[in-house]
């Protein structure tokens, strides 16, 4: 692997707008199918920078020696911590080119070390990066469900519904 650099962004030490805008933009083209909206990659990296009403978080960088970025970490911090874990891993995506290599073990030792509390994750059943998780002790405590009260089939409580139960 050629030489990788290791940046550590948090709410004291941000990233600027360039930045952040060529981070978003290299996780929507690298999350793959995992991936999200880059409008909803944008207010992760606003809530860790805490541009947003939020805990804050963090955002670790890796870039080449050229300088483009190779790889990069999510961490939004819960409030919360016990029943929660404190953080939660948002995103985490290395370059299609730099993959099998060891980087993203990497990025996930070093975002591991430098966050305090526990840190949780959502992945999917069929993405190679489980395995990765695994190896570093994450563990499938629970079955993750959710409602999307805005699709949900005869679910659509509004705050007056609620009263009248």
């Amino acid at each position: 692997m050629s030489k990788t650099t290791f940046k550590l962004y948090t709410p004291f030490d941000q990233l600027t707008t360039i930045q952040l805008d060529e981070v978003a933009g290299f996780l929507h083209a690298h999350l793959d199918q995992y991936g999200d909206a880059i409008n909803d990659i944008k207010k992760a990296l606003a809530y860790a920078q805490k541009d947003a009403a939020s805990h804050g978080g963090s955002v670790l960088v890796a870039r080449n020696e050229n300088e483009k970025i190779v790889g990069a970490v999510v961490i939004n911090k819960t409030g919360m911590s016990g029943y929660i874990p404190e953080n939660i891993l948002v995103y985490i995506a290395v370059h299609e080119e730099m993959r099998g290599k060891g980087l993203g073990k990497k990025l996930m030792q070093h975002i591991i070390k430098v966050t305090d509390g526990d840190i949780a994750l959502h992945v999917e059943p069929d993405n190679p990066a489980k395995f990765l998780y695994e190896k570093l002790g994450f563990e499938n405590k629970y079955l993750e469900m959710r409602l999307k009260k805005s699709q949900s089939n005869g679910a659509n409580f509004t705050r007056s519904t609620a009263n009248q139960l």
